[in-house]
């Protein structure tokens, strides 16, 4: 008699098991687990996860969620944990008010500064001390959307592995390569190669649509406010700005990023 996918999952009743606090402390700090493993939750960032080919550790159900399981369980690889939890556990570990009934611990892939630069004409983008997580989110998100071949992340940003970021992605954190980097050496790195380096700026800077995109080019986008850091002005070729009404001061860091990708991508599918 063929096993049910559903008689993989083992009870677990207990808030203090292991795994169950493992996963609470994921979503709960924002960091990845001590090895390397970060949370996601909900069927669809599940199936994206699956679908980028992604490492498991534990997939957790809540009882009431448990027929969802007879659809993800066959996609994944038996020697998977999977768990099964009471309602009431599982909302302990999860950060939404409404939880779909599933989470997993799931390794997101590394990349070096080297494997960006590998591209034949690399569009990168670089996020500055961009800290709202739904932010950095949309960027990864808008970044994938638009051909960018690679991220990378400066200080004093949130980190790509944070479940608020995975969330606001959408699973492009899954597939896109993202670096973390400490900006000074990153720019000689990047010039070396022969890398335009642009930042966006609110105020001045050349109008975006007459700004050269074809060439390898990286586009620093900064927090609200107070945009890219003057540190890491210091060190860019120069400042694109998006024309806009002068009754807005400034665009959301993910709009900007998404309007500066989107002239790019416009540029590089038309040569």
């Amino acid at each position: 008699m063929d096993q049910s996918p559903n008689d993989r999952l083992r009870l677990i009743t207990s808030r203090q098991n292991n795994a169950v606090k493992e996963l609470r402390a994921a979503f709960h700090t924002g960091r990845p687990t001590d090895d390397g493993y970060s949370a996601v939750e909900g069927v669809h960032l599940l199936e994206e996860a699956i679908r980028s080919g992604l490492r498991f550790k534990t997939i957790f159900f809540s009882q009431a969620a448990e027929d969802r399981a007879g659809k993800l369980l066959p996609q994944i690889h038996s020697n998977v944990e999977t768990l099964l939890l009471p309602d009431e556990v599982f909302s302990s570990a999860v950060l939404t008010e409404s939880p779909q009934g599933v989470a997993a611990l799931v390794k997101l892939k590394t990349f070096k500064l080297e494997d960006l630069l590998r591209a034949e004409n690399p569009m990168l983008l670089g996020v500055a001390g961009v800290q709202d997580p739904g932010n950095l989110g949309t960027i990864l998100r808008s970044a994938e959307a638009f051909g960018a071949t690679g991220v990378l992340i400066g200080d004093k940003t949130a980190s790509p592995w944070n479940p608020k970021v995975i969330r606001g992605s959408s699973g492009s954190v899954f597939r896109l390569p993202v670096v973390k980097v400490e900006w000074p050496a990153a720019l000689e790195q990047l010039r070396a190669k022969g890398v335009q380096i642009l930042a966006t700026s609110s105020h001045k800077g050349e109008p975006l649509p007459e700004v050269d995109f074809t060439g390898p080019t990286i586009v620093l986008i900064g927090g609200e406010g107070a945009g890219v850091p003057r540190d890491v002005l210091a060190s860019v070729d120069g400042t694109l700005a998006i024309p806009h009404s002068p009754k807005v001061e400034s665009l959301n860091a993910g709009i900007a990023a998404s309007i500066v990708m989107y002239e790019a991508a416009r540029q590089r599918n038309t040569q």
